[in-house]
């Protein structure tokens, strides 16, 4: 055979627009795409469930855009490319670059392997806005530090590339044999939130880009203040196709620049800042997801509370806005930014359990799982990250909920057994008359369960236990 023929193998690039692998493939005489479920990577970093969920369907998404001709695998990936290679007289390899610690080293492997067999191997960076090592001091050392990280990367020299135009090759070299079906991957959880998380996404390329249109036409103009408030649709819920690459940082950088004024535009583009700036962290510290990046947190006096766990993550621990952000996540796959920091804060300072335990769970459960963004975002709550928020900022759900749920839309809509509450006592029902509690048809301890911790009394004592290593 004697074929042209160029792979480009998709990872978390599940896209055909402004993907740069998929533009030199394309220069080949034909196209051979391909996905290679790696199921070597079996350890604690492998998809959780509800990435799992959504990868089946980008897959779903992604082959359609070829009209059906994505070649699918399943198993380790420089096995599969070898033979891919020796068994069809592969011209070329392209992928675009993951940046998770375990890719960077396997990539690296597979790179120096294929290069001893004679043909065209390149990578491209698909995924974010600046190379990890393009952002650093002006002594070579990586920033601590968000702010003058984002000035540097914001900074004319080293703006991000523009989106790519990209004429797809038409010339799908398809192989029939071997080919793994997208049911065959096993990638739909046999759990029965999954059937709920459906309902609320539409999933792939397409979707990511109707997505993003939605929220430059309706969100992006009141971005500043409306993203605050987590009944009020102004976020642009594009973190999920972000992580999968249904849509590029390119694009919604350039997006956001071109449709959305000057103030709420540089607002959500530092969103995506702080994204870059997870990821360098990620970058530089491989053990991010596991090990204190302020190392005097390795003796913080952790509790071993499984019932305030058990009750955390069911959404049952008797403080409302913490309670509706658990729920929103079980039901949707899903939960409002400022809810994240809120109920984080809640597991590690007032009920003492590591950080590590509330990341694991996010891991499982968000649609938006991102090993760069999750630790990243544990760790600042934790008060033991780059930049992290004091440990002594403790959010306090009550007054929170007040301030950025006064009308109780969004506890009354994950807590339903709370919709009758008035809104004086809905963001702390304990404190209600048993008067006020009858009428509202809402029994503590019954069907809504009492606080498992005193507020008051937890605060202080995770301020007591941060001076114990202070």
């Amino acid at each position: 055979m004697n074929k042209n023929i160029a792979i480009c193998w998709f990872r978390q690039d599940l896209r055909l627009s402004d993907n740069p692998a998929l533009s030199a493939a394309s220069n080949h005489e034909n196209l051979l795409p391909i996905y290679i479920l790696d199921k070597d990577n079996s350890g604690e970093n492998y998809l959780g469930a509800a990435s799992k969920f959504w990868l089946h369907h980008s897959l779903e998404a992604l082959k359609k855009s070829f009209g059906g001709k994505l070649w699918i695998a399943s198993g380790n990936p420089i096995e599969i490319l070898s033979n891919l290679i020796e068994t069809y007289s592969i011209k070329a390899v392209y992928w675009n670059r993951c940046y998770e610690p375990w890719r960077i080293k396997r990539d690296k492997n597979i790179k120096n392997e294929l290069s001893k067999k004679n043909l065209i191997v390149k990578t491209y960076n698909g995924s974010l806005l600046w190379e990890p090592w393009e952002i650093r001091k002006d002594d070579g050392s990586p920033y601590k530090v968000f702010t003058p990280f984002y000035r540097k990367a914001f900074s004319n020299s080293i703006s991000p590339r523009r989106p790519l135009k990209i004429k797809v090759n038409k010339n799908i070299f398809y192989i029939a044999d071997k080919n793994v079906s997208i049911a065959e991957l096993n990638l739909l959880p046999n759990n029965p939130w999954v059937s709920k998380i459906k309902h609320h996404w539409k999933i792939g390329e397409k979707a990511a880009a109707a997505r993003f249109s939605q929220f430059m036409k309706h969100g992006i103009e009141d971005y500043q203040i409306a993203r605050d408030f987590p009944s009020v649709p102004s976020l642009s819920r594009i973190s999920p196709y972000l992580h999968f690459g249904e849509i590029s940082p390119n694009h919604l950088w350039y997006g956001a620049r071109l449709k959305g004024n000057n103030t709420q535009a540089d607002l959500f583009c530092k969103q995506l800042g702080w994204r870059e700036f997870s990821y360098s962290q990620l970058y530089y510290n491989p053990d991010l997801p596991k090990e204190n990046l302020q190392t005097k947190f390795d003796n913080f006096p952790w509790e071993n509370n499984a019932f305030g766990f058990e009750a955390w993550a069911k959404g049952i621990t008797g403080i409302p806005l913490v309670d509706a952000g658990m729920r929103e996540l079980w039901n949707t796959g899903y939960m409002h930014n400022r809810v994240r920091m809120i109920v984080g804060s809640f597991l590690v300072k007032n009920l003492l359990i590591h950080w590590r335990k509330g990341e694991r769970w996010f891991w499982n459960t968000l649609v938006d799982a991102d090993l760069a963004n999750n630790a990243a975002g544990w760790q600042w709550v934790a008060g033991c990250g780059a930049d992290a928020a004091p440990y002594f900022r403790i959010f306090n759900p009550v007054s929170q909920a007040k301030k950025f749920d006064p009308e109780g839309r969004y506890i009354r809509k994950y807590l339903p057994e709370l919709s009758k509450m008035p809104d004086r006592f809905l963001f702390s029902p304990w404190e209600a008359p048993e008067d006020v509690l009858a009428n509202a048809g809402v029994e503590l301890g019954v069907n809504y369960p009492l606080p498992v911790v005193d507020l008051k009394f937890s605060r202080e004592r995770a301020l007591k236990s941060y001076k114990l290593i202070s």
